[in-house]
């Protein structure tokens, strides 16, 4: 598993980076953090068992995070149609970032793996073929609005982690 990036420790400042939304548009970090608390989780796949049950429980509870001045954005390693086709087939409506090269989970120190994989799933009554090239770890971090890492969790339970940032939430707006 590569990860060329020294590991990023609470406190330290955050990486800058970049890469495509479920648009094909370039999401930039620099364009929102300052304005917001910003959770960037890693995740491994779309449309696979954990990853779906991690992204439709920051969906379930993402009017909670945004009432509270948090922006979720999900990232992994497939292209930004993948993104398309898992946020339409489970109704996701925040930020997905294509990471194909691993660059944006490099600059995180985030481990990842590299090899063609496919994914099969039913989007709209079609057969679809998910391939990706990278496949990161699930981990998740919280940027603060001074930039800095303000929460790091490199042992995510999926179907858990948006509660757990939800309490991290909570402790990092009472600092």
């Amino acid at each position: 598993m590569s990860a060329s990036a020294a590991e990023l420790k609470v406190g330290d400042k955050a990486p800058e980076f970049e890469a495509l939304d479920t648009q094909g548009q370039a999401w930039k970090s620099t364009d929102h953090v300052g304005q917001k608390l910003i959770v960037v989780y890693f995740y491994p796949a779309d449309m696979t068992g954990g990853c779906t049950k991690q992204a439709c429980a920051f969906r379930d509870d993402l009017s909670k995070l945004a009432g509270q001045d948090v922006e979720v954005v999900g990232v992994s390693g497939d292209s930004a149609r993948n993104h398309q086709l898992f946020a339409k087939k489970h109704n996701l409506s925040f930020t997905l970032l294509a990471d194909t090269e691993a660059k944006v989970a490099e600059a995180f120190g985030v481990p990842y793996t590299r090899g063609e994989k496919s994914v099969k799933a039913e989007v709209d009554g079609k057969e679809e073929t998910l391939l990706r090239n990278v496949t990161i770890q699930r981990w998740t971090f919280i940027i603060d609005k001074d930039g800095k890492v303000a929460y790091k969790n490199t042992k995510v339970a999926a179907a858990d982690d948006s509660k757990a940032v939800a309490e991290a939430v909570a402790t990092i707006k009472k600092k």
